[in-house]
């Protein structure tokens, strides 16, 4: 019973430590805080704070590849690169027919819409993951990644329907792309210069 309660107090212990460091870095990356903000942390290093862990966590379930770092085979451009974009898409429709009920149609709950239900989680954002993408996207994917399974989860507790996580899934995805800037145009050309 004794060795129990140490172990717990060494955790405490360890975690406070922990919880220590982490407010001593955050104090270094931390802007100028309002009396409205009582956690003092801006938004900057939320959203890195949130990166970070959102990586941290789709490299430790997902992992890309084992040994030793190689460059990615599915660079833009490759036959590989297209497949997963392919499948990426299609498992999004198969998935959205699946879970509105329209492919093998049921008056129950059936496996075929819970696969649709999950379809973004288990095909479209791994796959999109396993191509060479630009950092930005791989930080929507990494927090897609972690998120997801959240909205699957906590959705059906107050919305009993397939089509509704589906759809929720899918817009989750469009907001997160669109907040890390995947949409905007990438402008490859260089600047004029005008001033001669």
């Amino acid at each position: 019973m004794t060795t129990t309660r140490a172990r717990v107090l060494a955790r405490g212990t360890r975690a406070t430590r922990v919880l220590a460091r982490a407010s001593e870095g955050e104090t270094t990356e931390t802007t100028t805080t309002t009396k409205s903000d009582p956690v003092g942390i801006s938004d900057d290093a939320l959203e890195k704070n949130l990166s970070k862990f959102a990586k941290k966590t789709a490299t430790t379930f997902a992992p890309r590849q084992s040994g030793a770092a190689k460059k990615n085979p599915a660079y833009k451009g490759s036959a590989l690169y297209t497949v997963f974009e392919v499948q990426a898409y299609l498992a999004i429709v198969v998935g959205g027919l699946l879970a509105f009920n329209v492919i093998w149609p049921s008056d129950e709950p059936s496996i075929a819409r819970l696969m649709g239900m999950w379809s973004v989680w288990m095909f479209t954002v791994p796959s999109l993951r396993a191509r060479e993408c630009e950092p930005a996207e791989k930080d929507a994917l990494n927090l897609l990644f972690v998120a997801i399974p959240l909205v699957n989860v906590i959705i059906p507790f107050f919305w009993k329907s397939f089509a509704g996580v589906f759809s929720a899934d899918v817009l989750l995805m469009a907001a997160v792309y669109a907040q890390k800037g995947v949409f905007a145009p990438v402008d490859t050309a260089a600047p004029a210069d005008d001033a001669e």
